[in-house]
């Protein structure tokens, strides 16, 4: 039985990922929380059964612990990371890996010089619409993609989801603190529409964006839009934020041989290459895959399974800092690299 420990437990995620560790108890065995809130980590161990540890170095100096969850504040990600990383564990970090590009690629060749098992929460890539549109793009289906929109939005902002936590958590406000989340609304739902869209569509050239508040009630932005130039030439656009009500179309893929787009969840087609279709729902799809945390578990469970590699995390951090970069000077900017 792998043994795994929680390393941080601020996010707005947690409760979700003890949940699920919680319903594979036969399988792991979690000895230690710790969080930089003392009080939210004796919440977090209460409800896995484990000790609320001072100093996290006791979960990383401690043999018997094979992998750690880490849900911190991103801004302690670099780090919390780098000190795993060098304990030799495998590790979880939640999206966003870094703050910018110089945290999250650091982090990576910490990573990677470690050889440990990585993953990060991007969950959508095991959803069945998007696994197809993968297949189809690879397969050339759609033709030459010219353009394609992905759209993740909720009502965080008008809910006050922030204000409060889930059950006995303290509330989620950090995450409304770039000094400590690196984003507002538009980086923290974008950060999933951006994996998307570089996992369909590949590297990014540059990027511009506007950002804006709504409510002015936190004091980051809460909404806002991006457009994104690909190395493949393929222009795309993010739209994210807390101040939506319905997100009717999540996404739209445009090619000179098709189109596909999801909406309210279903996906629909037209393609020359695929005989039949009309533009109407596509029910033929693969199966889902387990959640990104699901698929961590499994990993360091001796399971082959799919993960996201530390390189894509750190790209996916810098594009979104060029994306504020942008936003800032109202200007094309070209993200960094490691």
């Amino acid at each position: 039985m792998k043994s795994i420990a929680f390393l941080g437990v601020a996010h707005i995620h947690t409760p979700g990922f003890i949940k699920r560790v919680n319903e594979r108890g036969d399988q792991f065995k979690v000895k230690a929380a710790w969080d930089s809130v003392d009080a939210r980590a004796k919440i977090a161990a209460d409800e896995l059964g484990c000790a609320a540890v001072a100093d996290y170095r006791d979960i990383l100096n401690d043999a018997e612990i094979d992998a750690v969850i880490i849900c911190s504040e991103t801004s302690l990600h670099l780090e919390l990371v780098e000190a795993t990383a060098a304990a030799g564990k495998d590790v979880f970090v939640e999206k966003p890996l870094g703050m910018g590009a110089s945290d999250a690629y650091a982090m990576q060749r910490a990573i990677d010089a470690a050889g440990v098992i990585f993953q990060t929460g991007h969950f959508m890539r095991s959803m069945p619409v998007y696994r197809q549109l993968k297949a189809w793009l690879e397969a050339g289906t759609l033709g030459t993609i010219t353009r394609i929109r992905h759209s993740n939005v909720h009502q965080g902002a008008i809910a006050a989801i922030f204000d409060s936590g889930r059950g006995p958590y303290l509330d989620w406000l950090w995450m409304t603190d770039p000094a400590l989340s690196g984003c507002g609304g538009f980086g923290d739902l974008g950060a999933h529409s951006l994996d998307i869209l570089m996992w369909l569509m590949g590297d990014v050239e540059g990027v511009t964006a506007q950002v804006d508040r709504l409510l002015g009630k936190y004091d980051c932005d809460e909404y806002g839009e991006g457009m994104l130039r690909f190395a493949n030439g393929a222009i795309g656009t993010i739209a994210a934020g807390w101040v939506d009500v319905l997100r009717p179309q999540s996404i739209l893929v445009s090619g000179t041989e098709g189109v596909a787009y999801v909406a309210d969840g279903d996906l629909y087609v037209q393609s020359a290459n695929l005989p039949g279709t009309d533009g109407g729902e596509w029910t033929d799809l693969p199966a889902a895959l387990p959640h990104a945390f699901d698929l961590f578990l499994d990993a360091i469970n001796g399971k082959d399974v799919p993960l996201i590699s530390a390189k894509e995390a750190a790209d996916r951090s810098a594009v979104m800092e060029a994306f504020y970069q942008a936003a800032a000077t109202n200007s094309w900017v070209q993200p960094q690299t490691a």
